[in-house]
C-alpha cells in the first residue's frame, strides 16, 4: 500500500470513528443516560484500559508507553469541556462552535509554521464551513455563555492535541500514554457531589464504547494519520466529522433524513475535495 493510499485509510477509519463519537455522546448525554464528568471519566478510563491491552498484546510483555503531559491536558480539556458543553447547547449551536474552534486553531498554527495553503484550499474550506452552517443551521440557537465558553475550549483543546500528533512517531504508545496521564484528573471527576445518582447501565455502556472504539483506537489512528497530513489539511478533513454523524444518525438511529443534508454533504465532500487536491506550492 503506497503512503498516500494508507493515509487516506487511516484519515478515514478515523473520522469515522470521530463520528461515532459523536452518536454515543449524543446517545448518552442527550439522552440522560449518564452524567457528563461521569461520562468523561469512563470515557478516558476505558479508552486507558483498552489500549494498554492492545499494546500488550503487541508487545508479549510489559506495554511500554510514551505520553506526554501537555498532549494529556489537551486531551482531558477536550473530553471534559465537550461533555459539560453538550448538555447546555444545541447540537446545531455546538457543532458550530467546536468546529469553528477547532479549524482556527489548527489553520493559525500552520500559518505560523510557514505554512501557505493555496487559493483552491481557501475555497474549499470557505464551502466545506457553507454546508456545515447549511446542515446546522435549523438547530442553531443563541448559545448559553458558560456552555458557549467550554465547548470553544474544547475545539481550541483538541486542535492541540491533533497538532501535537503531527509529530508522533508511536502513535499508539503516544495516545495509550496521553489517555493513561489523564486518569488522575478523571479520578476526581468521579468525586463530584451527586454525580453517580445519574448513571445508568446504559449510559455506562455507551461510554465505554465511546472511550474503548471511537475515543481509545479511534485517537490512535488519528496520530497514525496526521504526520502525512499538514495541519491545514487535517483540519479540513474533519469537517466530515458532522456529515458522517448525520448519515449515522440516519442510518443507526433511524433519525428523519433532514432534506438541507444532501445539499450539506455536497457542499462539504466538494469544499474537502477541491482543497486536498489542490497541489502545495
Amino acid at each position: 500500500m503506497s503512503g498516500a493510499h494508507r493515509t487516506i485509510l487511516l484519515t478515514s477509519v478515523a473520522l469515522v470513528a470521530f463520528a461515532g463519537n459523536s452518536i454515543l455522546c449524543r446517545m448518552a448525554l442527550g439522552g440522560g443516560l449518564m452524567d457528563p464528568a461521569g461520562f468523561t471519566a469512563v470515557r478516558l478510563g476505558s479508552g486507558a484500559a483498552t489500549l494498554w491491552f492492545l499494546i500488550a498484546l503487541k508487545s508479549g510483555g510489559v506495554p511500554r508507553t510514551e505520553g506526554h503531559w501537555a498532549s494529556a491536558a489537551a486531551l482531558f480539556i477536550y473530553a471534559g469541556a465537550f461533555s459539560l458543553a453538550y448538555v447546555s447547547l444545541d447540537a446545531g449551536t455546538g457543532a458550530l462552535i467546536l468546529f469553528g474552534a477547532v479549524q482556527l486553531t489548527m489553520i493559525l498554527a500552520g500559518l505560523r509554521a510557514g505554512e501557505r495553503p493555496r487559493f483552491r484550499e481557501w475555497l474549499g474550506l470557505a464551502l466545506a464551513l457553507i454546508g456545515i452552517v447549511v446542515l446546522v443551521r435549523p438547530g442553531l440557537a443563541a448559545p448559553e455563555p458558560t456552555g458557549a465558553a467550554l465547548m470553544a475550549a474544547a475545539g481550541i483543546a483538541w486542535g492541540v492535541y491533533s497538532l501535537r500528533g503531527r509529530g508522533s512517531r508511536e502513535p499508539l504508545r503516544n495516545t495509550a500514554g496521553n489517555f493513561i496521564l489523564t486518569l488522575p484528573a478523571a479520578a476526581l471527576l468521579l468525586v463530584i457531589p451527586g454525580g453517580f445518582s445519574a448513571w445508568t447501565a446504559s449510559g455506562v455502556g455507551l461510554a465505554v464504547a465511546s472511550g474503548a472504539l471511537a475515543s481509545g483506537v479511534g485517537y490512535a489512528v488519528w496520530y497514525a494519520a496526521l504526520p502525512a497530513l499538514t495541519a491545514t489539511r487535517a483540519a479540513l478533513v474533519q469537517l466530515l466529522v458532522p456529515v458522517l454523524a448525520a448519515a449515522g444518525g440516519v442510518a443507526l438511529l433511524s433519525e428523519a433524513i433532514p432534506l438541507r443534508l444532501p445539499v450539506a454533504a455536497a457542499l462539504v465532500l466538494g469544499g474537502v475535495a477541491l482543497a486536498i487536491t489542490a497541489r502545495s506550492p
